[in-house]
């Protein structure tokens, strides 16, 4: 087992030290996370990190098809790898917090998987078009690898389809693990792949300090993050959120995703529950997502 981690790059110091800790303690990867208004440029940090850290992969972790033509990703992952050595990896998302922050909309499943294979098409050094823009980078000598992160079965359907890894951030219980595999596997199997040639990280949200509650506050503050998107807006319902608190609830998500709502301590029971309990029902909430959590979930088997 590999063991990485992703991070924002708020500072050219925190960019520096991280670099050299990941080289000190044998990570195998580090990622840049890219969210404008949110920290450094993720291309420029990343291209510091490679610098420093000389064993480490340098992941983006994640950028999208948005914010950024996909050739000009395509040509700055091939400058990173060139710059490391080898060692770059490209992630590519939905967008999320990286395109709402810019009043941009993310990307649906078929668009990532258009656009993981535009990418990867051009970084083997075959002309590409997508969407009627045809591109071309000769120059590049190797092709790095394109993971797809994915939350939900139809993006870990397409990143089986089409990219040579998968971020995938479905939870980390034995039937998480065991069904965002198989959504992938699915994936793999209708485009005519071997599942076992794509590279699997499975995304976790864990915060080390000597002190436990330091560590549990910094942890919640990744599930706020991480609900924003991964949640998404139907979830309010289906934990019986209460139908006056559904509206502040989404808000709060929202916002939360964007890096414009500091989170609050009381995250122990899930980040859904914390962030209602922000909207003023707190207790009700509790015990009705505890309830769901509870009871005997099914699990969801791969369409197509």
């Amino acid at each position: 087992m590999q063991v990485g981690f992703f991070f924002w790059p708020y500072t050219l110091d925190l960019c520096e030290q991280l670099a050299e800790r990941a080289d000190r303690y044998g990570y195998a990867m580090i990622g840049i996370a890219d969210t404008p208004g949110n920290a450094m440029d993720p291309w420029v940090s990343a291209a510091m990190v490679a610098r420093v850290a000389r064993r480490a992969r340098v992941a983006l972790c994640v950028t999208n098809l948005i914010t950024r033509h996909p050739a000009i990703s395509a040509a700055a992952i091939a400058s990173l790898d060139h710059i490391s050595n080898g060692r770059a990896v490209l992630g590519i998302g939905a967008g999320h917090s990286g395109t709402k922050n810019v009043g941009l909309p993310k990307s649906r499943a078929n668009e990532l998987a258009e656009g993981v294979t535009f990418i990867k098409t051009l970084l083997q050094g075959a002309p590409a078009t997508l969407r009627g823009a045809s591109a071309h980078l000769p120059w590049i000598k190797r092709a790095p690898p394109v993971f797809l992160a994915a939350s939900h079965p139809q993006p870990l359907q397409a990143a089986g389809r089409t990219a040579d890894g998968v971020f995938a951030n479905y939870g980390l219980a034995a039937d998480n693990i065991r069904d965002s595999r198989a959504h992938i596997a699915a994936g793999a199997k209708a485009a005519g792949r071997a599942g076992d040639d794509i590279e699997i990280w499975q995304i976790a949200a864990l915060d080390c300090n000597e002190d436990r509650n330091a560590a549990r506050n910094k942890v919640g503050a990744m599930l706020a993050f991480l609900a924003g998107y991964v949640i998404g807006d139907k979830i309010w319902r289906r934990v019986a959120c209460p139908s006056r608190c559904v509206r502040r609830c989404s808000n709060c998500a929202g916002a939360t995703a964007r890096g414009r709502v500091k989170p609050t301590s009381g995250w122990s029971k899930s980040s859904a529950c914390s962030i209602i309990c922000r909207a003023g029902c707190r207790s009700a909430a509790i015990r009705r997502i505890v309830s769901r959590r509870r009871s005997p979930r099914k699990s969801q088997a791969p369409s197509g």
